[in-house]
């Protein structure tokens, strides 16, 4: 189905879209530009070319600034498409806001993603693969090497019986040596096999296409409406900002080794390590002021939570004493959003009924 679709319509796929940020209050639109970007190892394929062995979409989103970022995970989901009785592409595109919209951009996004992007995509592969390839050599070589110490042996015990005039009916010394013969060989080949998984390289990324991001604020003025309302104090980034470093501390004193991964837009704001197995867990926070009765969740931030075991959201209930109470929520959403949903809001009673208080 997909190759399909692409063949019929790759070109408006290279055309681009415009996409609308209702959670952007500004007037200043963005560009994400998505590349497909592919590691090999040595190892070939049947027509002699490098085998692939991670595949993946990288988004970098520019401004009009020359700022590039990584997007991460699929973040044209948190945007909509143009309504009918909104401005047309060609209109929005002609605002002097939009003026510095360009081919040239397809270069910056390259540019960004060689030295920013890509890097992380191969220490992420290069990691997960050498670790398996270990295993499977020790694997490998612990079995191989009991088989032939065990054909040597008995090639060793069918010699001497042959000798002394007492051969066996069913398997002779040299069958026996064959058998170690072949497992030695057998051994040196998947060596040099696992050998070729752990020549791991990342090829060019590729330009596929690009969409431009169009704040609500931006589209108000166009229409000669209202901004939109200012976000809930529980929101802002000050809050935010504040209900973050709580759980930071919180996973500290839990013994994990947290790190603040909000501005990266992964899905989740905070990567916390454990250090005895280096297995990471990934928080989403979320701060509430007294009195607040909702939260709200993006389609990207339900999508990310159904992809790890280890994913927690997390709430910060301030208090109007100034105090604060800190929940664990794990396994929050159990499926994803419906199509064209960007943002859903949640009861926060929902959530605290099966919550842990952290204290």
């Amino acid at each position: 189905m997909l190759d399909l679709i692409l063949e019929r319509h790759r070109d408006l796929l290279r055309r681009g879209a415009v996409l609308v940020d209702d959670r952007d209050p500004s007037d200043q639109p963005r560009v994400v530009a998505y590349l497909e970007h592919s590691i090999q190892d040595a190892r070939t394929t049947r027509t002699g070319e490098r085998r692939v062995i991670s595949r993946r979409m990288l988004y970098v989103e520019l401004d009009s600034q020359g700022q590039a970022r990584n997007a991460a995970y699929a973040p044209y989901l948190d945007f909509r498409p143009l309504r009918e009785d909104e401005p047309s592409p060609e209109e929005i595109l002609a605002r002097p806001k939009c003026a510095w919209i360009a081919q040239g951009l397809e270069a910056q996004a390259l540019a960004y993603a060689v030295t920013q992007v890509v890097p992380e995509h191969l220490e992420e592969v290069r990691r997960r693969r050498l670790e398996l390839i270990e295993k499977t050599r020790a694997a490998v070589r612990d079995r191989l090497t009991k088989e032939i110490a065990y054909w040597d042996h008995r090639a060793e015990q069918l010699r001497l019986q042959e000798q002394a005039g007492k051969p066996n009916a069913r398997l002779n010394s040299q069958e026996a040596r064959r058998r170690a013969d072949e497992l030695a060989a057998r051994l040196e080949k998947r060596m040099q096999e696992l050998d070729r998984e752990a020549q791991i390289s990342p090829l060019p990324p590729v330009v596929m296409s690009g969409f431009v991001v169009i704040p609500a604020g931006l589209l108000a003025k166009m229409q000669g409406k209202a901004l939109p309302a200012a976000t809930p104090a529980a929101d802002t980034q000050a809050i935010a900002a504040r209900a973050r470093a709580i759980v930071m501390e919180a996973e500290r004193r839990l013994g994990y080794e947290p790190v603040d991964r909000e501005f990266d837009h992964l899905g989740y704001d905070i990567e916390s390590r454990d250090p005895a197995t280096g297995r990471l867990r990934f928080l989403e926070v979320k701060g509430r002021v007294a009195g607040a009765d909702t939260v709200t969740v993006t389609r990207n931030e339900i999508l990310t939570s159904l992809n790890p075991e280890d994913y927690i959201l997390a709430i910060v209930a301030f208090e109007e004493d100034g105090t604060h109470r800190l929940y664990y929520v794990r396994r929050p959403f159990r499926r994803e959003p419906d199509f064209g949903v960007t943002s859903v809001n949640y009861e926060l009673s929902s959530f605290l009924s099966h919550a842990e208080e952290i204290v």
